[in-house]
């Protein structure tokens, strides 16, 4: 998931936890912990994009879960990226990105429910695997095609 500060620095961070919430109006859902510095640092921003990684990627789903690289004041150093609408960083080589505003957060024990309203999305007609997390390792899974 990724974003931009109130300086319009770019953030990033893995996240394990994704939801579709609604159709109508189109909401999404994540929860980064409380304790999350890249959330802190996006939510300022009002938006974010989750970037569904392809697989492959799993350099990048480990640069964004941890902090950034000794030597490095950002996760996002030698990252590529575009804006999306909102101005959230794009990835690219991903299977797909939803572009989104931060509609409610409320708070969940040691973890946030963000909850956000889809202004924008795509998916990449030539990426076939996406990547997912299973038992404390990445994977690809084949993405159906109709």
């Amino acid at each position: 998931m990724t974003g931009l500060d109130s300086a319009g620095d770019p953030h990033g961070v893995t996240i394990g936890s994704f939801v579709s919430v609604s159709l109508d109006p189109p909401l999404v859902g994540f929860l980064p912990g409380t304790s999350s510095k890249s959330w802190q640092a996006i939510a300022e921003s009002g938006s974010f994009c989750v970037n569904i990684l392809a697989a492959g990627q799993d350099e990048l789903c480990w640069k964004f879960a941890k902090e950034p690289a000794a030597g490095e004041t950002s996760k996002f150093a030698g990252v590529d990226w575009t804006a999306s609408e909102t101005g959230s960083p794009i990835l690219p080589g991903t299977t797909g990105w939803i572009d989104c505003a931060v509609e409610v957060v409320h708070e969940a024990g040691d973890h946030l429910f963000v909850v956000g309203r889809v202004h924008g999305m795509s998916h990449a007609d030539d990426v076939d695997d996406a990547m997912v997390f299973f038992r404390g390792k990445v994977a690809s899974v084949n993405m159906p095609t109709a």
